[in-house]
């Protein structure tokens, strides 16, 4: 837990990470029904991490939305979960809803609304031609960060070179070299060949440049070229299944079951956890993990571990 405890302290704390272009999840909770330690209104941050800050109820409640908040925050989406008793035979199919048994729970339900709050793609621009300020009005229309011109930042998902034969050998070796994702430049198939032999980068990274820029769509006008673009980074981005910006590599062996409770747990350095025989185990709550630290061979399959 952080020193973002309260409601406000949650919201400020979320207004730095948008500064700090640091992707999380709102938890907010909907409904609480007694008993449990959550009421309505209460708000958490799942960072990137898995660490949470704030309060949406006790531990074992705080490891299902760390499990379904680091899920949401890859796939870029928001859903309502609902955390019931293990003994409920009520279950809500209704669409967008995530239903999870929580045999730890006090015998209330919990609604929390998980938003996942990722910053924008930034794409950089270079150029002022056509088809580079289309590039600017389409990546704007759908809520880009579209910078124009400017050295690629960390968390740059594309650069477009579209300065028509202005420093384009320049452009592409800096983006190269910055590792960003998608790197085209926008020309016809054979001066784009000349640029690409003029790349003092590895072949490997020569073939990381698309040119002619963007999916053969028979598009003409600049918007149409600009759009193409857009689709192929879109295409090649979901290809990859890149996690947003900013999202380090997954702590731990991912999601896991608490050999205690049964439970599924993310499994990350935020969760509670402890090593027996070289064999690391993660645990819902430390109410679990003392429990199977008092006797683990009740718990541990005979060749399990």
């Amino acid at each position: 837990m952080s020193t973002a405890t309260s409601t406000a302290g949650v919201l400020a704390r979320a207004g730095e990470l948008q500064h700090e272009r640091t992707p999380f999840v709102l938890a907010t909770v909907v409904r609480a029904e007694s008993p449990t330690s959550a009421r309505a209104g209460d708000r958490a941050l799942v960072l990137p991490d898995g660490t949470i800050e704030g309060f949406v109820g006790g531990s074992c409640a705080e490891s299902t939305v760390r499990v379904e908040g680091l899920r949401l925050l890859r796939d870029r989406s928001s859903s309502l979960l609902r955390i019931v008793p293990a003994e409920a035979s009520e279950h809500d199919d209704r669409a967008g809803l995530i239903t999870v048994d929580n045999p730890c729970l006090s015998g209330g339900t919990l609604e929390i609304f998980l938003e996942a709050i990722v910053p924008p793609t930034v794409v950089h621009v270079h150029g002022d031609a056509p088809v580079a300020r289309a590039l600017v009005r389409i990546g704007q229309a759908m809520e880009y960060d579209v910078r124009a011109g400017g050295a690629p930042s960390a968390s740059a998902a594309a650069v477009v070179v579209a300065s028509h034969g202005r420093d384009e050998v320049e452009l592409l070796t800096e983006a190269l070299r910055s590792g960003v994702p998608y790197v085209a430049l926008v020309a016809s198939r054979v001066r784009g060949a000349a640029v690409l032999d003029a790349l003092g980068v590895s072949p490997e990274d020569r073939a990381r440049v698309r040119t002619p820029a963007g999916l053969d769509l028979g598009a003409t006008s600049p918007a149409e070229i600009a759009l193409a673009i857009y689709a192929e980074m879109i295409g090649a981005r979901e290809r990859v299944q890149a996690p947003p910006a900013g999202l380090p590599e997954a702590v731990g062996p991912g999601p896991v079951l608490d050999p205690v409770c049964g439970m599924t747990v993310a499994g990350t350095a935020a969760d509670p956890g402890v090593v027996v025989d070289g064999v690391t185990w993660w645990f819902c709550g430390p109410g679990c993990r003392q429990a199977f630290i008092d006797d683990p061979a009740r718990f541990v399959p005979a060749g399990s571990a």
